[in-house]
Formats: structure tokens, C-alpha cells, sequence
């Protein structure tokens, strides 16, 4: 904590002086010490003691709509900070209710077309978003960059708005979610210090990923991922089209900028970043 010392004009120290000569010392208190600050979700959020339990509206996906596929990338090291991510302690996917449902309407819809829909992540505890600052921070670490964001100079993640400090994915109801077409093998583990392909690559070059080709990898941060970028033609525009118009037609908004970043509207805490872990102890008890 940053201790902040008062200045002074020259007559208020010298009255301040007068003072402590003439008055007796049972008059000498030290100042109230300020209000406690409380630890919580948000500036107005629940305080310490529930920090770590999810509100009634939260669910596991897998409760609502059990057939949607989950690769769960920041509880590995197959990301683009290279270790798993604090604040994901299960691989799973937790979202509000009102998302839950509105997915399970979205995959109906593409089961009958022989797709699946396909979570990379959805809830993000608020730690989670301030390990990836502090990796942004550290320009020394970049031992992910050649998948992950080759063409982006590190120095550039904050200003090109790849990271900040604050995420809409710790409000409950964004994902990070792509489709996979039936039958779907598990993609295979990441190995730690494996060679490295950009996320733009071919999709025959680039980690083996289950899902459809869609003209990058998940949080490719480069241009290629903006939703209607030009340069994404043919099989991989058409798979991003049918996530996008899909998913719109259930009430999600997608992110311009991230053909795979979808936020459920309206939101039902729109204005609440939470910090409770990802795991199923953070949900109420009868889940």
C-alpha cells in the first residue's frame, strides 16, 4: 500500500509546533486509522467472507447442456501465458444461468447439422485476469509467443487492447467457443516446450485442435481473428458465419475483434466482475 505524506504551509507547522510545546501529553492521539478496506468481487461487490462463492445464478454448463464439448485451455499450459492460469482449479465451464440455457438452445440446433459447440472458456475469476497483467508486464517472458502472438511485440498487449485489466468474461455471461463437426476425437495434451506453429498457420500446421478451421487458432492475437477480416474466405468465413449467426440467434453478441469471444445479452450482473475460483465448490450447494 502507497503511504501518501501531507504538505504543510509554513505557519500550519509553526501553529502545529506552538502546540505540542504547551499542550499536555494526554493530548497527543494518534489520528483514527482509516476505514478497512474490504476485500471483494467489485468495488460494490460481497464482501471477504463470500468472496470465493458464486451467486445462485451461476451454474457448470455441463449441468444445463451436457453434450457441449469443453477444452478448458487456461486450466493447462497450452495458452498464450504458458503455465495454468490462477483461479482455475477444475477444468470446467461455469456460466450464468440465462447463458447456460441459451447455449443448450444453440446446440440443439447444431447437433441436428452434425456439429457440437466446443468451450475454450467461459467464466474468468478476476485473478485469473490480473495473473495475465502481471505476465504482460513481464516483457522477459515470451516463451509462447511464437504460437500465440508472433507479429504482436509484447510491449504492444495493452495498447493494441489484447489485454487489460478488466475482463467481460468475469461477469458470467461471455465464452470463448468454437464448433467441432461429429464424431469428435479429444484433441490430444499440449507438451510443455514442444515446437511452436503461429496461430495463423494452416490448420494442417498448427496444434491439432478437434474444432473446425476457422482461419486461426483460439486467442491468436493478430488481425486474422477479427470476425469479418477479409482475408478469411471460403470453408474457414463459412464456419465462423454459422458460430456467429447461431449464436446471434440465441442472443449473444460477438466481439469484433475475436470471431470466438460471445456475450449472452442481456447480461444478468452487467456491471460485476466476480474473483470466486473456477471449481465446483464455488457454486451453490445444490448444483
Amino acid at each position: 500500500m502507497r503511504h501518501i505524506r501531507s504538505a504543510f504551509h509554513a505557519s500550519a507547522l509553526a501553529l502545529a509546533l506552538l502546540s505540542l510545546a504547551t499542550a499536555p501529553a494526554s493530548a497527543h492521539t494518534a489520528p483514527p486509522d482509516p476505514a478497512p478496506r474490504t476485500a471483494s468481487a467489485t468495488p460494490a461487490g460481497p464482501p471477504r467472507a463470500h468472496r470465493d462463492q458464486a451467486p445462485e445464478e451461476f451454474v457448470a454448463l455441463r449441468d444445463i447442456a451436457p453434450t457441449i464439448r469443453q477444452e478448458i485451455r487456461y486450466y493447462t499450459p497450452h495458452n498464450f501465458v504458458g503455465t495454468p492460469i490462477d483461479g482455475y482449479e477444475r477444468p470446467m465451464c461455469i456460466v450464468t444461468k440465462d447463458t447456460a440455457k441459451a447455449l443448450a438452445r444453440a446446440q440443439r440446433s447444431l447437433l441436428k447439422r452434425g456439429y457440437t459447440l466446443k468451450v475454450y472458456d467461459c467464466y474468468r475469476p478476476q485473478r485469473a485476469v490480473d495473473h495475465f497483467v502481471r505476465w504482460a508486464e513481464d516483457l522477459d517472458d515470451e516463451k509462447m509467443k511464437g504460437e500465440f502472438y508472433p507479429q504482436v511485440e509484447k510491449n504492444r498487449l495493452f495498447a493494441d487492447g489484447y489485454i487489460s485489466e478488466k475482463s467481460g468474461h468475469s461477469r458470467g455471461s461471455t465464452v470463448d467457443i468454437t464448433l467441432a463437426r461429429l464424431p469428435a476425437a479429444p484433441t490430444r495434451p499440449y507438451r510443455p516446450g514442444e515446437p511452436l506453429v503461429p496461430c495463423y498457420a494452416p490448420k494442417a500446421e498448427r496444434f491439432p485442435d478437434n474444432s473446425v478451421d476457422a482461419g486461426t487458432g483460439f486467442d491468436c492475437f493478430d488481425t486474422l481473428s477479427h470476425t469479418d477480416d477479409p482475408r478469411i474466405t471460403g470453408t474457414q468465413r463459412a464456419n465462423r458465419l454459422l458460430l456467429k449467426e447461431t449464436l446471434e440467434r440465441g442472443g449473444f453478441t460477438n466481439l469484433p475483434e475475436e470471431w470466438w469471444h460471445f456475450t449472452h445479452k442481456p447480461e444478468t450482473f452487467p456491471d460485476t466482475y466476480f474473483d470466486f475460483p473456477v471449481s465446483p465448490r464455488s457454486l451453490p450447494a445444490h448444483h
